[in-house]
């Protein structure tokens, strides 16, 4: 049994896929954004044992809260913050420092911490939604700097560490990214109508240092971004990945037709 690896930019309906599948494959192992996950650690906190104990204790109400949203890996907790409901003042913000994007980690150190993942990695039967590459490639573009091809070649040498008789990565594809994009900036908006998964997404690319440098500000940044990493993505699935990467155009999907892809 493969693991499949559902992938594409914001707005082509990964989480509908992944549902999808969820109903035709019964039995799988699925992994959402902010879940825990053995390969990704999006949305996740990442931290040494002293700074798992200090948050325990400075969090002390919600410890139990805490400990059934943790995985021990060796030498180091992986905690779910982003699952955890409270109103504990600065809660999230605390764990958010504990995660490795964004900068937060030098370029070694956070392929040295993913590379390993995936090499540990040996289980089959996996669902995961934006684990192989959107993460990733967010990173190496918006905070690393990479060029596309250094970007390639990082996951040359990521792919060579992953066990490909087992992987399937999924990539939803389109040529309308401008309308995707204003369709989810109005669909992901709150009852009040603020667009917040818009406003979230521009303030993400500004405050960066790929947005800073290029003064990225308007809703025409924000779709050039998505369409250079498209590219980005496409490429790697052409000149690494190969034939262990399948494309659907996004939203025009037949279910049969992807279940006979993966079988």
């Amino acid at each position: 049994m493969n693991n499949i690896f559902i992938e594409g930019i914001q707005g082509m309906g990964k989480s509908t896929l992944l549902q999808s599948l969820c109903l035709n494959l019964p039995g799988r192992t699925v992994c959402r954004e902010g879940d825990y996950s053995p390969v990704d650690l999006a949305w996740c906190a990442w931290m040494t044992e002293k700074e798992y104990e200090q948050m325990l204790q400075k969090y002390d109400p919600i410890r139990q809260e805490l400990r059934k949203n943790t995985v021990r890996e060796g030498c180091h907790y992986v905690v779910t913050y982003t699952k955890i409901l409270t109103d504990l003042p600065g809660f999230h913000r605390d764990f958010e420092r504990f995660e490795i994007y964004n900068g937060r980690k030098s370029i070694q150190e956070q392929e040295e911490i993913i590379t390993a993942r995936y090499r540990q990695f040996s289980d089959t039967g996996y669902l995961f939604e934006c684990a192989f590459l959107q993460n990733l490639v967010e990173e190496l573009i918006l905070f690393h700097n990479f060029c596309d091809d250094e970007i390639v070649e990082f996951y040359r040498r990521l792919y060579q560490n992953i066990r490909r008789d087992s992987f399937l990565l999924l990539y939803l594809y389109s040529d309308q990214i401008e309308e995707s994009t204003r369709i989810i900036q109005k669909e992901r908006a709150d009852l009040q109508g603020r667009e917040i998964w818009y406003e979230l997404m521009m303030g993400y690319l500004k405050n960066s240092p790929y947005g800073l440098q290029h003064g990225c500000e308007k809703f025409e940044d924000l779709t050039a971004h998505f369409r250079h990493r498209q590219q980005v993505e496409l490429r790697i699935l052409r000149e690494v990945i190969g034939e262990n990467a399948k494309i659907l155009t996004a939203k025009r999907w037949e279910i049969r037709e992807v279940l006979d892809m993966i079988r």
